[in-house]
């Protein structure tokens, strides 16, 4: 019996990589000197697709892949895929949740302690001499007490709640709607969880529903002593408008996991010293990056074995 065709629009792991050739036919999109070309020779055969949370599978190439069957993402978000497009078709899609949760969490707790800390900064006073020099830094700002407004109260969400209260902050969030189960307060309104906060935590996902809707507005009610830290998606804040805040000081900082065009980000962020920035790494461990693209692996092996799906995209 052949294998099933692949299309790989961005690889895993090698160790996964590896177990995915054993079982089916790899065709690398990433790799390919004429991507138009590959899609010609392979596309009617494919059956299968995977990447990253980047990978972008949109209704151009999916009318090139007339056989697909599923779409396996080594990532939590999937707002690069054109799901209505794929559930027309009945393309199953899958994600990687939970496996990169602690992590991610992990990030946005450094981030925060690292902007509040001035931790980045410290590294270079000291490495440029200014310590020896100079003498003490300026004072930092004690975490201890913060309240701390999450937008995106989901797995990841929940998470940063759990490490935000070991060190002492006080929790609100907003989301689409308030969570039964969660004793938190709930904020309706972003503008008024921003203006009744110290720290504004984006953990939501990307998408339409969800572009910019960290505003000009939503920003300057955080006001002067107020910080945002974002390990959600870049499209999430209006990116024009926070790096107009942080230069007129409008709030006190910001510290960046993801941004708008990534990895071209704006380069307005470069001469800031009131930012933390991070290339997108929220899951960039080894532990968490061979569990992902385990999954990725396992899904297919459902799939393909007439088995329920480990984590589809409903």
């Amino acid at each position: 019996m052949s294998k099933p065709d692949v299309l790989v629009l961005k690889a895993n792991r090698p160790k996964q990589m590896a177990m995915l050739a054993e079982a089916y036919r790899l065709h690398r999109y990433d790799e390919a000197a004429d991507p138009a070309a590959l899609l010609a020779e392979v596309g009617p055969s494919i059956r299968a697709a995977i990447g990253l949370g980047e990978s972008k599978v949109d209704q151009a190439l999916l009318e090139k892949l007339p056989k697909l069957e599923i779409v396996s993402l080594a990532s939590v978000g999937y707002d690069s895929v054109d799901i209505e497009a794929c559930r027309a078709r009945g393309i199953k899609l899958t994600n990687t949740p939970d496996v990169l949760t602690n992590d991610v969490a992990d990030l946005a707790l450094v981030l925060l302690l690292s902007i509040l800390r001035r931790v980045p900064q410290g590294d270079r006073y000291i490495r440029e001499g200014r310590w020896a020099k100079e003498g003490s830094m300026p004072l930092a700002k004690s975490a201890t007490g913060l309240t701390v407004g999450i937008l995106g109260l989901g797995r990841i969400g929940k998470a940063i709640a759990k490490r935000l209260e070991a060190v002492g902050m006080k929790i609100g969030y907003h989301g689409r709607h308030q969570q039964k189960d969660v004793t938190y307060g709930y904020y309706k309104n972003l503008k008024d969880m921003a203006a009744d906060r110290d720290v504004l935590i984006i953990a939501s996902p990307g998408g339409p529903a969800t572009r910019g809707i960290v505003s000009a507005e939503v920003i300057e009610a955080l006001g002067p002593e107020g910080y945002i830290v974002n390990i959600g998606r870049g499209s999430v804040i209006d990116e024009a408008a926070l790096l107009a805040a942080l230069k007129e000081g409008k709030i006190a900082g910001a510290a960046l996991d993801v941004f708008l065009n990534e990895p071209e980000i704006d380069e307005g962020f470069f001469a800031l010293d009131n930012v933390v920035l991070q290339p997108h790494v929220g899951s960039a461990t080894s532990e968490t990056r061979d569990a992902m693209a385990q999954l990725v692996v396992d899904n297919l092996a459902a799939h393909f074995a007439g088995k329920p799906l480990l984590t589809p995209v409903e």
